[in-house]
């Protein structure tokens, strides 16, 4: 395929006037002006396929056209768009269609709290409650987690760089390795519970255990399903709570609404942002079992959990998942993905890559230093926008929206082999 026209470098605005904490920026060199589905433009006219999906918040595509039909309809009406905790009309058809359409028939019982707007508000609040629920102090969390940026998130994300930018100690955690973390065949689950159980390990007995299911920052790392069954088990032996951060990978990323579901657990607290807004709108909730819920009155708070407009636009998106129908896509998807990714690692061995992934949170480890970044950036170059994950942005992710079709995932997976050709 040839490469876009031109890619126009943002105005000299960014660079003199924006922090130079802006990352996504420097790695999509493009001003742009126009999104839909799985598609956007930049100003210079360039059309650009996305696997990135707005790092998960994107599930349905940008500007989705029914969920757009809701937000504008209730903006035309005058619909209340702040509410902060107070009752609304938006608020009632959340609670209920989340519970109709997504909890019950999946025989789930959480009670549902909004923490504020974004992932780390619904990390930070799921593991105040555990320690509120539980009278301890100590969150296990695992090896290559990444669970949001603020102090008590960081305290359980594995990334170096980003936890060295806290500017201060980290504490109340303590990693564990993360499945296959130590290699094939050694099961960490046993070595957690021999630390858990004995009174010289020097770890204290945790609040709550804190995991994704696919670590999607971390590099795209897949949990077993018996190696999170025997999670849960230990949880349960232990009297520890189990939190499930489903926030990029849950909402259909691997194909059932929660990722936890094949696993056949249930967790006691669940995280949930990025796609639960539907529209890319800031929205998050945390949810947990009934006998967890001790808070009194306004103890955890924040201005902006009440978006309305997050609301409107979530329970539509819920609408997707009155069948399997969503599901099945993405399962089929997927698998295209793998064979592809598949054919890669073995067509260019100079990658020294693997496939890795569930559903539509996929992407190929690269084994030489630098070189996911360049193949990024030559997918861009040629319309394709991918990032990277992994402690040494080691990964290259293909995430596109759920609802892409076959023709704009083919597209954008023959630009991908491209890129990786023109890297050689």
């Amino acid at each position: 395929m040839k490469a876009i026209a031109e890619v126009q470098k943002p105005l000299h605005v960014f660079e003199q006037l924006e922090s130079e904490v802006r990352s996504y920026c420097r790695s999509f060199p493009a001003v742009f002006t126009k999104a839909s589905g799985y598609r956007l433009w930049d100003r210079a006219g360039n059309e650009y396929i996305d696997f990135f999906a707005g790092a998960g918040a994107l599930n349905y595509g940008h500007n989705n056209p029914r969920i757009k039909k809701k937000l504008l309809e209730y903006l035309q009406n005058d619909g209340i768009a702040h509410s902060l905790d107070m009752a609304t009309e938006a608020k009632e058809n959340l609670l209920q269609t989340l519970h109709d359409v997504i909890l019950k028939p999946r025989g789930l019982n959480y009670k549902v709290m909004f923490p504020g707007p974004t992932g780390t508000n619904a990390v930070e609040s799921a593991l105040k409650l555990a320690r509120k629920v539980t009278g301890r102090e100590t969150i296990v969390s695992f090896t290559n987690g990444f669970h949001g940026m603020t102090i008590g998130s960081l305290a359980i994300t594995g990334n170096r760089m980003k936890r060295n930018g806290a500017g201060l100690p980290l504490t109340n955690a303590i990693a564990m390795p993360f499945d296959n973390y130590m290699g094939d065949g050694v099961d960490t689950t046993e070595y957690i519970d021999r630390l858990l159980e004995d009174d010289g390990s020097g770890v204290s007995l945790p609040a709550a255990m804190i995991l994704e299911t696919v670590q999607g920052e971390g590099g795209i790392n897949v949990a077993g399903f018996p190696w999170l069954k025997k999670i849960e088990a230990l949880c349960r032996k232990h009297d520890i709570l189990l939190i499930v951060d489903d926030i990029q990978v849950g909402c259909g990323r691997t194909g059932p609404f929660f990722s936890f579901e094949p696993a056949g657990i249930q967790p006691d607290i669940v995280c949930l942002s990025k796609s639960i807004g539907g529209y890319g709108l800031p929205l998050a909730l945390t949810l947990f079992k009934p006998e967890l819920d001790i808070w009194g009155p306004g103890e955890h708070n924040g201005t902006f959990r009440g978006n309305n407009l997050g609301f409107v636009a979530a329970s539509e998106a819920f609408s997707y998942w009155k069948d399997d129908q969503l599901a099945k896509d993405v399962k089929a998807k997927g698998e295209v993905v793998h064979a592809f990714l598949q054919q890669l690692v073995s067509s260019y061995p100079y990658l020294k890559g693997e496939a890795r992934g569930r559903g539509l949170m996929q992407g190929i480890s690269v084994g030489v230093d630098g070189l996911a970044d360049k193949i990024c950036s030559e997918a861009f170059k040629r319309g394709l926008i991918m990032e990277t994950s992994g402690a040494k942005s080691e990964v290259m992710k293909v995430m596109p929206p759920l609802t892409i079709d076959a023709e704009g995932l083919q597209k954008g997976l023959s630009i991908l082999e491209e890129s990786i050709k023109a890297c050689q």
